[in-house]
């Protein structure tokens, strides 16, 4: 009997490494944007707190679930979508700090909210983890985090949870934002080696720097981490698209007063471009004006005008 069982083994092997390359097609799918939120917000700072749940959510129930930490087929086989929820785990991870250290304090000086002094150190947690603790139990935990926060919030009471949308907290966030699209950028441009110039003391003439680096250097992303980048890159901007149209709703007085709505809308779009279809089996990674295409160049063009956008309007928002 023990005899005939190990007979069938390599079949039975060869069937479930079939179907894990068919459900690996399916889970390599990226979920499409969340439905319209509210055209306005009954309680300030709604929008946000949900989408940024529904982002994270998302992580955790799209087709096959949290990917980064399998160690099995046909998760660990994949390499794209792994990269896509990292680029979304970062913006989560930004805008949970955001919520925690700004928009929900009154001033510097004030007290943290207590979930989402909670919430922001899950969140945080390894992307790898697959036991003990698991990297999906921590993200729903902070999670619940933010339900409670966003329940206190609605709730209206004397000592409910409180946001504040106001310009500098908008800012505070916005550079975080510009900080990471302006790196992704360079990265996504490093998909063709280019000799650079050290530019990293330009414009500070006392300026001084510990290690003095090369007056011109090669930087390169090596060609297995091509298609890493960009669909992080894509990962990141899906993220960003959500979280913006909920900082319309929420901001909506400070971006009218600034008269920087169509500002922010117009960097909404720069990124809703970079969610195209891909109809390439694989990144191409052509050279300068060449016969094959260079996709991480054209996600680099779009992240770069996403990026100018954002510097403008926080010029706007300090300025205006």
């Amino acid at each position: 009997m023990g005899e005939g069982l190990w007979r069938f083994a390599p079949l039975l092997l060869a069937l479930y490494l079939l179907a894990a390359l068919v459900m690996g097609f399916f889970w390599s799918s990226e979920p499409e944007g969340l439905p319209s939120q509210r055209a306005a917000s009954a309680v300030v700072g709604t929008a946000t707190t949900e989408s940024l749940i529904r982002v994270a959510d998302t992580l955790l129930s799209k087709p096959g679930g949290f990917i980064s930490n399998d160690i099995l087929p046909p998760g660990v086989w994949l390499d794209n979508i792994p990269n896509w929820e990292y680029g979304v785990l970062i913006q989560v991870r930004d805008l949970a700090k955001a919520m925690r250290e700004s928009f929900s304090r009154s001033q510097t000086q004030s007290t943290e909210n207590r979930s989402l002094a909670k919430a922001e150190p899950s969140l945080n947690f390894s992307n790898n983890s697959w036991a003990v603790p698991a990297s999906e139990s921590e993200y729903r935990n902070g999670i619940k985090q933010l339900e409670k926060y966003l329940a206190s919030l609605q709730s209206q009471s004397q000592s409910a949870a409180k946001f504040y949308a106001r310009t500098d907290n908008l800012n505070y966030w916005l550079q975080t934002v510009e900080s990471r699209l302006g790196s992704l950028s360079q990265r996504l441009s490093a998909s063709v080696g280019k000799r650079r110039l050290n530019t990293d003391l330009a414009g500070s003439t006392d300026a001084k720097q510990y290690l003095v680096g090369p007056e011109e250097m090669e930087i390169k992303t090596p060609w297995l981490k091509i298609d890493d980048v960009f669909y992080e890159a894509r990962g990141t901007s899906w993220a960003l698209i959500q979280f913006l149209k909920a900082v319309e709703i929420d901001f909506a007085d400070v971006l009218a007063k600034k008269n920087a709505r169509v500002s922010l809308q117009q960097i909404i779009r720069e990124l809703e471009s970079t969610q195209d279809a891909v109809y390439s089996p694989m990144i191409l990674n052509g050279d300068g004006f060449g016969l094959l295409a260079n996709h991480s160049l054209v996600m680099a063009s779009y992240i770069s005008r996403a990026n100018a956008s954002i510097i403008e309007l926080r010029e706007l928002l300090t300025n205006g």
